[in-house]
């Protein structure tokens, strides 16, 4: 059964530093000025609200609709907002697990998935880049950021041991469906993506992409 992550979400920012340092955030924040014109963004999975809120200092004319299956990650998100006297006008925040909800067609120029489409397993991951991609304009960006694994040597060797080990706590803690990594490249260019730009970092293990809709 899936409980989803509001049982981690009072810790998850500790947990994060703890294990990662600035190392994730770092990834989710690494296109911000190549979409600082974005005007309708649509954010899978936002979490506690740390990408959310450097984007909207980034960016003070878009609106955000963030989709998220955990009450408690959006009202960290929230208080997060406050704290820092962010507009909460701006987001639209929708407490529903992505493979329910269905976008609006062709309406976002800018579609955000940070370390969110590692939790789905392939059948399900499929499904939502599609659904996904329905959402996007013509001219759209897609920001990814997440886990991969290097092609071979003990760099290979160390990612997948880590993987392992935060697969097994995720699915303990939160009922996570996905066993493994699926690397979602060819869905997001059969969606009709192109990569732009990658940069690899933490010897192979992260990746943070900036797609275009070709």
């Amino acid at each position: 059964m899936r409980r989803g992550f509001d049982l981690v979400a009072p810790h998850y920012r500790w947990m994060e530093i703890l294990t990662a340092g600035g190392k994730l955030h770092r990834c989710r924040t690494q296109y911000l000025k190549e979409v600082d014109s974005s005007s309708r963004v649509l954010v899978f999975g936002e979490g506690n609200g740390r990408f959310l809120c450097d984007f909207l200092r980034t960016n003070s004319v878009a609106t955000v609709s963030c989709v998220d299956s955990s009450s408690g990650m959006i009202d960290h998100a929230r208080r997060r907002m406050r704290h820092f006297g962010l507009p909460e006008d701006r987001v639209s925040f929708i407490h529903e697990n992505a493979l329910n909800w269905k976008p609006r067609l062709s309406d976002y120029d800018l579609i955000v998935t940070q370390f969110f489409l590692d939790c789905f397993p392939a059948n399900e991951l499929r499904s939502v880049v599609g659904e996904i991609a329905l959402s996007s304009t013509t001219d759209a960006k897609w920001l990814v950021a997440d886990f991969r694994e290097p092609v071979s040597g003990w760099r290979r060797a160390r990612a997948r041991f880590m993987l392992r080990v935060m697969y097994w706590f995720f699915r303990n803690a939160t009922g996570l469906a996905a066993w493994e990594l699926t690397n979602p490249d060819l869905l997001l260019c059969s969606a009709g993506f192109l990569l732009k730009t990658r940069r690899i970092s933490e010897w192979g293990l992260l990746h943070s992409d900036l797609w275009v809709k070709q």
